[in-house]
């Protein structure tokens, strides 16, 4: 089984290279940093949360994770509805995401897992202009991606811009080939930083538990090592007649 599952990561990272065609953008993710996961749940509910839902996580539990009050979650973070225990769903139907996209939107909680953090720092930031789309944009990472830019009024317009000569690109297009055409409300350096953010959040909600398990892992790593000093003091005592 976990022969199986090597193979298929592995299997998995190859065809997104392979789709991407270049290196993907890094992006270090830090789950100690509450601010920044806070910021990244506000934008994953203002923007994210009308089309793609989380079904695997509550609003309650994520408010105790984040240091985020019930009454600061029902204000700023509950739209559809107003029980904290409810998990994190949307209003809108499968047939009418059909209807408007095509597909159904995935379910995003456990995406960052399935792609990595890396993945979506670079999806999220290499939209671009391209008319021939239903929704006027492609993407650098997702090509022929089916949604529509939702975090354009942000970033702003990109354009894909490639050297041509006698008609035919001499390069496969990269990230370096992306320039802003129509400015966004924020700076390129704040953009970057509401996407950490965001990206942040979503690697939190893959895997909630990684906030304490870092903390739970430490602890057991000094059990292990007073039981380690334990033991061999009792092995001494034990074979002191023997030797």
């Amino acid at each position: 089984m976990y022969k199986l599952t090597f193979i298929f990561l592995v299997v998995l990272s190859v065809n997104v290279s392979a789709a991407v065609g270049a290196k993907l953008m890094h992006m270090e993710v830090d789950l100690s940093n509450q601010e920044s996961l806070q910021r990244g749940a506000r934008t994953f509910v203002n923007y994210c949360l009308s089309c793609h839902a989380a079904a695997y996580m509550r609003y309650n539990r994520m408010g105790q994770d984040l240091g985020i009050s019930e009454d600061v979650l029902k204000a700023n973070f509950m739209f559809g509805t107003d029980k904290v225990g409810e998990t994190m769903t949307i209003a809108m139907t499968k047939s009418d995401s059909l209807s408007f996209f095509g597909v159904s939107p995935p379910d995003l909680s456990v995406i960052a897992r399935a792609r990595g953090a890396d993945w979506l720092y670079s999806y999220f930031k290499t939209f671009y202009v391209d008319k021939s789309r239903p929704f006027g944009v492609n993407n650098l990472t997702f090509k022929d991606v089916g949604m529509p830019h939702v975090l354009w009024e942000l970033q702003g317009a990109q354009q894909l811009s490639l050297i041509e000569s006698e008609g035919a690109v001499h390069h496969s297009p990269t990230y370096d080939d992306l320039e802003i055409i129509t400015p966004g409300i924020q700076s390129e350096e704040k953009y970057d930083q509401t996407i950490r953010d965001l990206v942040n959040f979503m690697v939190y909600l893959g895997e909630p538990i990684k906030l304490k398990r870092g903390k739970i892992g430490f602890w057991v790593l000094v059990y292990l090592f007073v039981f380690m000093i334990i033991a061999y003091m009792l092995k001494k005592e034990y074979w002191r007649d023997i030797h």
